[in-house]
């Protein structure tokens, strides 16, 4: 009797087996904390995804009037040659971008992107002199020779699309 019971339950097993949903698992990374390797800095968290937009006025309504955002005032970074706008997220935040001036990165953008677009991201780092030090040892080509003050009153630098898989990346100092 007990051998026809192993018998039993090893068929039920058996089958039980062959009817069960396959279990996937999922990747998920834990790097963002984790330093370079031989590097001196880290990078951090998304701070914000940065969006270049033809009419401001227009954009900031959306955001605020119709998905119900709290958004910034608009503020003028003659230094950047942009007007920006913040939508909190929560989690992070988007960056309304616009011309400020002929002359402005953003007007070159939206030259080619009418309707406007995502610009870039933007990830914190511990170090700003750190990262773009180990960057040039990596031959990441920067925007300018050296961080700027962004839109937080924070070091930023730009990293080149072309060594950033086709995206313009900010980093911006925590």
């Amino acid at each position: 009797m007990a051998a026809s019971m192993w018998t039993l339950a090893a068929g039920f097993l058996s089958r039980l087996r062959s009817v069960a949903p396959t279990v996937r698992t999922f990747s998920v990374s834990h790097h963002s904390a984790q330093k370079p390797a031989g590097s001196f800095w880290k990078l951090g968290r998304l701070n914000h995804v940065a969006i270049a937009v033809p009419d401001l006025e227009r954009s900031k309504s959306f955001y605020k009037e119709v998905l119900g955002a709290d958004v910034s005032e608009t503020v003028p970074l003659p230094e950047h040659g942009v007007y920006t706008v913040f939508v909190e997220l929560g989690n992070t935040k988007l960056e309304l971008l616009h011309p400020l001036g002929d002359d402005s990165p953003v007007a070159g953008f939206l030259q080619k992107n009418k309707a406007g677009g995502l610009h870039h991201v933007c990830i914190e780092v511990d170090n700003i002199t750190d990262a773009i030090a180990d960057l040039k040892k990596k031959q990441i080509r920067l925007l300018s020779e050296g961080a700027k003050i962004g839109a937080h009153g924070k070091p930023v630098i730009f990293l080149h699309p072309k060594d950033c898989g086709g995206v313009l990346v900010e980093l911006e100092e925590a």
